[in-house]
């Protein structure tokens, strides 16, 4: 165990700070796949709402009785608390494990997170295969949801801390790889359940991602507590909202600030979570009078890979604007744009203008995915860097309650309004506009974010004690890390490849997003 401490993975001085977001996009491009669980949905083919052939009645079943069902199939929102609870879990063990990782390292986490979502993605497998739907929430959602918190938070506070001279593109990179997940995947799960089934895609899938997850975790390293950029200029904009000094973890929430941006994080994700949990078969539901039966379902994926091209890119614009723009105008732009945006879609989906349809939510995908960026470094701003990857841990209880309320919002609304007689292409409607209003409550939140009181700091002796602390720490295990000095000659031939092995996939899943959307916009 001891070669996954962080005390092993202290880097020299000679060590290239651009190998590290090579190996956090390995972890979170496995991770990001839950985004493109929509593809597992839909009612034909081989999806999980086709698997008997004969649907549960929501009102002669309850749902406790569908958990364990073998005898007809799941209803839309029964497999969508899947994606609910995995976020769920995402949020509560980002927070409950934000501080320990400060302290165990990146890379203790990343083989944890690997462990745990490619050992969930089996277990759901088997689930799938017994038609049980308990175990699929257990091993995808809760398991796999686990492994989610501690992938995504692993790269956070130590990219920001390799690059402090741009927090804004470190946050992007750090999560960049999330957002596009679901890019690579889709069409590769796509392939597996159309070519074998549903279950041996989730087995296939989980084992590949939990070696491409290991061999990410042990290309992290973390820089010295002394680490400088040398010779580089850093983009911030000097202003009261950025802190020079920094708050403990354990005060933190003691904040109204935290609240605030909890909140602001909260609505901005559940606004983007309620399109993204049901990409697929919103899609075919809205567009099925522009397409044909053989063609609405690869049209569909195609429209869930754009929406994860949009995710990836909001990601990184939008999280290095932000070190121009500042974090609070940013999220003013999301809530605002955002607002105007959420409320045409339903006009443009109502009307049949698909291509528009598509390119709305195109837009809403890159300020959701922006704000995910984002908000690391707007904690940065507040409340400083000493503790911000533990801080950023608790705030993601924000995406756990987006999680529920985003879903739950799109498909019972969806639900009880097709009950009633309503076309299933219009049921949508009233889901984005209460979405919508989010929004203006988030725009009213960020609005109230105010630089933190001075009393909330941490004073200069407390700071000086912990910087102390990781310095002495740091010094002790350079002489363990001494004899094996970084190779620069070695580094020059692994930086190329490195950036090759994620690249050649994220450019591959660009493509096929590009080849497969185009059609839409015929």
């Amino acid at each position: 165990m001891s070669i996954l401490s962080r005390e092993q993975i202290v880097a020299d001085a000679s060590f290239n700070r651009w190998l590290v977001p090579p190996a956090a996009l390995l972890i979170h491009l496995s991770i990001g796949m839950i985004y493109g669980f929509s593809v597992f949905w839909p009612a034909n083919g081989n999806g999980l709402l086709n698997l008997i052939g004969n649907q549960c009645d929501a009102l002669s079943t309850s749902l406790i009785d569908r958990l364990f069902i073998t005898s007809c199939d799941w209803l839309l929102s029964d497999v969508v608390w899947t994606f609910s609870i995995a976020i769920v879990f995402l949020g509560l063990s980002a927070a409950v494990f934000g501080h320990w990782l400060e302290r165990a390292g990146p890379r203790k986490a990343g083989v944890a997170a690997a462990f745990l979502w490619g050992g969930g993605l089996i277990l759901a497998s088997i689930g799938v295969y017994y038609h049980q739907l308990w175990l699929i929430w257990f091993g995808a959602g809760v398991i796999g949801g686990i492994g989610l918190g501690l992938g995504y938070i692993s790269p956070v506070s130590t990219l920001i801390k390799w690059f402090p001279d741009r927090r804004g593109l470190a946050t992007g990179m750090a999560i960049m790889g999330f957002g596009g997940g679901a890019m690579i995947g889709t069409p590769i799960a796509a392939y597996l359940i159309n070519t074998y089934s549903t279950w041996q895609a989730f087995l296939y899938m989980g084992c590949f991602y939990f070696i491409a997850m290991m061999v990410g975790a042990f290309g992290y390293r973390v820089p010295p507590a002394d680490f400088k950029v040398a010779g580089v200029k850093t983009v911030k904009k000097e202003t009261a909202m950025i802190a020079k000094n920094h708050v403990h973890v354990s005060h933190a929430h003691k904040t109204y600030q935290f609240w605030l941006l909890w909140g602001v994080l909260c609505l901005n994700v559940s606004a983007g979570i309620g399109v993204l949990a049901v990409a697929k078969p919103m899609f075919q539901e809205i567009a099925a009078k522009n397409f044909s039966a053989t063609e609405i379902g690869a049209i569909a994926g195609g429209f869930v890979a754009l929406l994860s091209l949009s995710n990836i890119v909001g990601r990184i614009f939008w999280a290095s604007s932000s070190d121009y723009l500042g974090r609070k105008l940013t999220y003013a732009i999301f809530f605002s744009l955002g607002t105007i945006l959420y409320f045409s879609a339903p006009w443009a989906g109502n009307n049949q203008y698909i291509a528009l349809f598509v390119l709305i939510n195109l837009v809403i995908l890159t300020m959701y995915g922006g704000g995910f960026a984002t908000i690391p470094a707007y904690l940065a701003d507040i409340f400083g860097t000493q503790h911000v990857g533990a801080i950023h841990g608790r705030l993601l209880t924000a995406w756990a309650a987006a999680g529920i309320l985003g879903p739950r919002i799109m498909t019972y609304f969806r639900e009880s309004l097709t009950s009633r007689g309503i076309p299933e292409a219009e049921a949508y409607s009233s889901s984005f506009k209460i979405l919508a209003l989010l929004l203006v409550l988030g725009f009213i939140l960020n609005f109230f974010v105010k630089p933190l009181n001075p009393k909330h700091f941490m004073t200069e002796s407390q700071l000086k004690k912990e910087k102390d602390i990781a310095a002495k720490k740091d010094s002790d295990n350079a002489l363990l890390v001494s004899k094996v000095k970084s190779n620069q000659a070695i580094q020059r031939i692994i930086l190329p490849v490195a950036w090759i092995v994620v690249g050649l996939p994220i450019i591959w899943g660009i493509s096929n997003a590009l080849q497969k959307g185009i059609i839409i916009f015929h």
